[in-house]
C-alpha cells in the first residue's frame, strides 16, 4: 500500500506510505493518490482533504530509483492528455507517460472541488513541490526544505511549472539557478506557505485549519477556489505551464542526444538527493 486514507469529521487526510523511500512518488502512488482524492470528492461526509506525508519527510520527488520505480509499468489513465506511454518509442514515450502521471494528474487534483491542504515536515523537493503546489494551502513544519534542483539536468524546473506564481519571478529565478534548499521560513516570506509551525504541532495545526474550514458551506468553498484558480490562470499559469512542459521535454531530447541517451543529464537519485545542500 502506497497511500493511506483516513476520515477525521469532515476532513479526509490521504498520507503517502513510503517512508523507506522518503514518499518518492511513483506511478502506483499517483493513481492511488487519485484514487483517494476521488474517493474524498464523492463523499458528501468529506469537506476539506489534507495530503500528508508518512516518516521523516514529505516527499523527495518523482521516483528514479527505488525498487518500485514502475516508469514502463501501463496503468489505467485518469488524465487521458495522450496515449499509453508502454506502446511508443522515444520522445512520444516520455512525453505520454509524464503528460498523464505528473502534468495531468497535478492539475486534476489542482481543480478538485474541495478545498486542500498540504501539510509538509521534511524534505519537499522537485515532484514533492508538485504535490504540494496542487493544494490550496500549504501548511509547513519548522525542518521543513524545499528546493527544485533540476536543472542540473539541464531541464526548466518539474513538469508543473508554477514556480512564478508560487514564489514570484524573482525568486523562482534563484531557486531554479542555484538548485539550492530553501527554507521553511524563506518559503513564507515569498509567499508560497500559509502557515509555519513547530514540527510537533503540524499535524494539529493543520486538522485545526482543516476543521475552520470545514465549517463554510461546501458549494461556497467549491466556487471560492474556481475563482482564485480562474484568476492565476488568467494571469498566465495554464498557458504558461504548457509552455514550459515542451521545453522540459526539449530539454529531455538534448540529454539524450549528446549523452547517449541518458535524458537525466548523468544525474540519479542520489546525486539529485545531495543536490542543494549548503
Amino acid at each position: 500500500m502506497t497511500v493511506r486514507y483516513e476520515q477525521r469529521d469532515a476532513v479526509a487526510v490521504v498520507t503517502m506510505d513510503r517512508p523507506d523511500y522518503r514518499n518518492a512518488q511513483n506511478s502506483a502512488m499517483t493513481y492511488a493518490l487519485d484514487d483517494a482524492f476521488s474517493r474524498a470528492v464523492d463523499d458528501d461526509s468529506v469537506k476539506v482533504i489534507v495530503l500528508a506525508g508518512a516518516g521523516k519527510h514529505f516527499s523527495a520527488g518523482h521516483d528514479i530509483g527505488s525498487p518500485g520505480r514502475d516508469a514502463d509499468t501501463s496503468f489505467d489513465r485518469r488524465s487521458v492528455l495522450w496515449w499509453d506511454h508502454t506502446t511508443r518509442e522515444g520522445g512520444d514515450r516520455r512525453f505520454a507517460r509524464e503528460s498523464e502521471v505528473y502534468l495531468g494528474m497535478c492539475r486534476r487534483w489542482r481543480e478538485l472541488p474541495k478545498p486542500m491542504i498540504a501539510s509538509v515536515q521534511g524534505a519537499c523537493i522537485a515532484g514533492g513541490l508538485m504535490l504540494a503546489w496542487s493544494c490550496d494551502l500549504i501548511v509547513a513544519s519548522d525542518d521543513a526544505f524545499f528546493a527544485d534542483p533540476v536543472v542540473r539536468m539541464g531541464i526548466p524546473g518539474v513538469e508543473y511549472f508554477a514556480h512564478p506564481w508560487v514564489l514570484g519571478p524573482r525568486a523562482a529565478k534563484e531557486v531554479l539557478f542555484t538548485g539550492e534548499r530553501f527554507t521553511a521560513a524563506q518559503a513564507k516570506e515569498w509567499g508560497m506557505l500559509n502557515r509555519v509551525v513547530p514540527r510537533e504541532d503540524l499535524e494539529s495545526a493543520t486538522l485545526e485549519l482543516a476543521g475552520k474550514i470545514a465549517a463554510m458551506p461546501s458549494f461556497g468553498l467549491a466556487l471560492a477556489k474556481k475563482a482564485v484558480n480562474q484568476a492565476e490562470d488568467l494571469m498566465g499559469l495554464r498557458a504558461g505551464m504548457d509552455s514550459v512542459f515542451g521545453l522540459h521535454h526539449f530539454a529531455h531530447a538534448h540529454n539524450a542526444e549528446v549523452a547517449g541517451g541518458d535524458s537525466l543529464g548523468g544525474q540519479d537519485a542520489r546525486s539529485m538527493r545531495d543536490a542543494g545542500k549548503s
